[in-house]
Parts: C-alpha cells; sequence; structure tokens
C-alpha cells in the first residue's frame, strides 16, 4: 500500500481550475486570520489579489458559503463567518468525535513510514516551540493532523471532517494573549503518535479526544447557561 498526501478540504477535481485554486487560496487565507471573523470581503480588492474575474469570485464566494466560511448577505456582499459562542462549542465538540473516530481507524490502518513522518513532524514542532515560531508550529500541527486522518483510510469519513469549520473556530475564539502552543500539547501529540505506533485503537481514539477536548477548553468561548442546554 502506498503513502498518501493529505489534501485540503476543498480538493474537488470537478470544478474548473481557476475556481477551484482561488477557492483553495481565500479559504487559507481565511483559515491563516487573514480575515477576521465578520469583516466584508472587498470584491475588487480580492479579485486583484486572487486574479480572477468578478463572476469568477462569486463563484468562490457560493463555494466557500457552503462550507460555512463566509456568510453571503444579498446587497450587502460577502462577509467572513462569524460563530457564536453555542455555535463554536458544537463545531468543537463534533470535530472531536469524528477526528477521534479517525484516529482509531488510523490506528489499525497506518503504515510505518506515515508513523515515521509523524515523529518528523513533532520533532519540527518541538523546534518551532523552541524559536517561538508560533505559525509554523501551527502549519506542523495541521499537517499532522491531516496526516493521520489521511491514514484513516475513510474518505466519508474524511469529507466530515473537512466540512466542519473548525479552522475557522479555532482562529475566532482563540486566547492571543497566551502562550502558542499551549503547555501539555506536544505530549499530548506524541501520546497520540505512541497509541498509533503500536496499532492500539482505543488508546488512540482516547489520545486524540483528550487532545483536542483540551485545545478547546483553553479558547475564550463563554457561553450564557441557555445556550447549553
Amino acid at each position: 500500500m502506498s503513502i498518501s498526501t493529505p489534501v485540503e478540504p476543498f480538493e474537488d477535481s470537478s470544478e474548473p481550475g481557476t475556481v477551484l485554486r482561488a477557492r483553495r487560496e481565500l479559504a487559507a487565507a481565511i483559515r491563516r486570520g487573514d480575515y477576521q471573523p465578520n469583516q466584508r470581503l472587498i470584491e475588487s480588492e480580492l479579485t486583484a489579489t486572487l486574479g480572477i474575474s468578478r463572476p469568477t469570485l462569486r463563484a468562490v464566494f457560493v463555494a466557500l458559503e457552503q462550507e460555512n466560511y463566509i456568510s453571503l448577505e444579498r446587497n450587502r456582499g460577502a462577509r467572513v463567518r462569524q460563530f457564536s459562542p453555542a455555535e463554536a462549542i458544537e463545531i468543537l465538540e463534533t470535530r472531536e468525535i469524528l477526528e477521534s473516530a479517525a484516529a482509531g481507524l488510523a490506528a489499525a490502518r497506518i503504515l510505518p513510514q506515515e508513523c515515521d513522518r509523524l515523529d518528523t513532524i513533532i520533532e519540527q514542532m518541538i523546534e518551532m516551540d523552541r524559536t517561538g515560531n508560533g505559525r509554523q508550529y501551527s502549519a506542523y500541527n495541521r499537517e499532522f493532523h491531516a496526516l493521520i486522518i489521511t491514514a484513516a483510510r475513510q474518505p466519508t469519513l474524511s469529507r466530515f471532517i473537512s466540512a466542519t469549520p473548525y479552522p475557522l473556530v479555532m482562529s475566532q475564539y482563540r486566547n492571543q494573549a497566551t502562550r502558542h502552543p499551549r503547555d501539555g500539547s506536544l505530549r499530548e501529540h506524541q501520546a497520540i503518535l505512541a497509541a498509533l505506533r503500536t496499532n492500539n485503537r482505543l488508546a488512540a481514539e482516547a489520545a486524540m479526544r483528550h487532545h483536542l477536548a483540551a485545545t478547546r477548553r483553553a479558547l475564550t468561548i463563554k457561553t450564557a447557561p441557555q445556550d447549553r442546554s
């Protein structure tokens, strides 16, 4: 069995090439936090930045609205999607359930070379933590999780995971005043990898759920009592 390359959520080869490229680039910019929650997206600026026409940009907007990246309002244009605290918790809890299941499947299906790559990623994350490069740490973190989802070799589950706007919630609710990565994050990644290397499905599920739950608790999400009813 050959090793698979992790893909972005928008790898849909049925889309015209220009739309697919622009869609992927704008989604990545939103995930990075280049555009803030509820920020209006200016068509004239984006057509220049992405090198596309207005009709193409509108096709990109429609696609991204379907993925919950933006909201479209008649006669008011497009804005980056903003999630209420209740919505954010629901999305994060859903992601915990789905990605924990993926980790369990990956424990039975992951290849030795994929485990080796995860080990290398953790080493790179340790170095980025040491040098204080939070942005590159986040990039390696995304690669770590994407590789585990790929190693599950369950396309339907992968599509459901990709459909959750998890990165946007993280961007909206991350506490910028706290240290990144948070304490314990690296140890949690190491525990996930240890479970995968030993093909321990239950341990992999538990380690991933613990990691994502700890990440959720570290966010600045405050809800009213009725929001959690």
